[in-house]
């Protein structure tokens, strides 16, 4: 199934020795020195097979947008690129009537999709960051990391209520149990409802009054052009976003160094080493959609500085630590935090809830 595809063509006047060498001379004219000739020469080279590049997405109107800026910004660099926009129905995309905590999280969205890549059906995968596990498959791995979107989550209300301002009692809506028990910590008199579907289907059902209002991330607004629909962006204080919230994955087959020199000019470095202390945090706490984990990181004054922590189911405990360190040191930094978590019962209140 190769629907939406775009199709250019173009010469080639340069060589390098391997995909390899290419995928490294193009990470450095990109990420350091900006030599846009070189950059020129190795994206020319790369096009002298002319094999399209065949982008695994999700079907939701989210994924699509996500993929197809990627796909734009991939052609930009690689002129006569073909990219091929390969839509894959995930397990998660089928089951919309049970909590997402309660029918196996992140994995759902992803599971399909690193299937095929796993069998050469595709040959990279854009994913919202989120929803990808801490750890990735033996042979797959994270080609690049583009700049992060918002990390925020908003609130949209259908009367345009602050957080504050919507009367006790009021139903919010929202799939993650990170979102639930944050709430309910910070508003413990409203009601708050599992809510599925897709972004457009959420914003319908506020809409319609089903519910009061609903919790999405900014980022999805955002790339979707809902932005405007935000009335509040909470800050971290009330809300810690999810992990890698905001920023986009694009996944890969590891030994695939052809894929790896394409992707290279979408690469983030500040983004990609905030995430890594995120992820870093999240694998080592086996968190994930089940469980109500935040952090975040950001690199500030030269130094990443990040902020974690975990949350009981009704919000009334919670255990949060701060870390910093050097941007390269992130994965070492997460695990750090993530430690100082389960000391300080962290652990505990992650136990009580995968026992329910």
């Amino acid at each position: 199934m190769r629907p939406g595809t775009t199709r250019f063509r173009s010469s080639s006047a340069c060589s390098a020795s391997s995909w390899t060498e290419r995928a490294a001379i193009l990470k450095k004219g990109t990420e350091i020195d900006g030599h846009r000739g070189e950059e020129k020469c190795v994206s020319d080279n790369i096009q002298a097979q002319n094999a399209p590049l065949r982008l695994g997405t999700r079907g939701s109107a989210l994924a699509l947008a996500q993929t197809r800026q990627m796909a734009a910004r991939l052609r930009e660099a690689h002129p006569g690129l073909v990219v091929e926009e390969v839509i894959i129905r995930t397990r998660g995309d089928e089951i919309l009537d049970s909590a997402l905590h309660e029918i196996g999280g992140k994995g759902l969205f992803v599971k399909e999709i690193e299937d095929q890549l796993l069998d050469g059906r595709i040959d990279a995968a854009v994913h919202s960051l989120k929803d990808l596990p801490g750890e990735l498959p033996d042979g797959l791995a994270l080609g690049a990391v583009p700049e992060r979107e918002e990390p925020w989550d908003v609130l949209v209300s259908r009367g345009g209520e602050s957080i504050r301002g919507l009367p006790p009692g009021s139903r919010v809506g929202t799939c993650s149990l990170r979102r639930r028990a944050q709430l309910i910590r910070y508003r413990s008199d409203l009601e708050v409802v599992d809510i599925r579907g897709n972004v457009d289907t959420r914003l319908r059902k506020v809409a319609e009054g089903e519910v009061d209002g609903v919790i999405l991330a900014a980022a999805g607004l955002n790339r979707l052009g809902h932005g405007e629909r935000a009335v509040e962006r909470f800050a971290p204080e009330i809300m810690l976003p999810a992990v890698g919230q905001g920023a986009l994955g694009i996944e890969m087959r590891a030994d695939d160094s052809r894929t790896a020199a394409l992707l290279a000019p979408l690469e983030h470095v500040p983004t990609r080493q905030a995430v890594t202390a995120e992820r870093s945090a999240m694998a080592f706490l086996e968190g994930g959609c089940q469980v109500p984990v935040a952090a975040f990181a950001e690199i500030r004054g030269g130094r990443l500085r990040m902020k974690g922590l975990v949350v009981s189911l009704d919000g009334k405990r919670l255990v949060m630590a701060e870390e910093e360190s050097l941007p390269e040191e992130g994965a070492k930094m997460g695990e750090k935090l993530a430690r100082r978590l389960i000391e300080m019962g962290g652990d505990k209140i992650l136990e009580e809830i995968r026992n329910v």
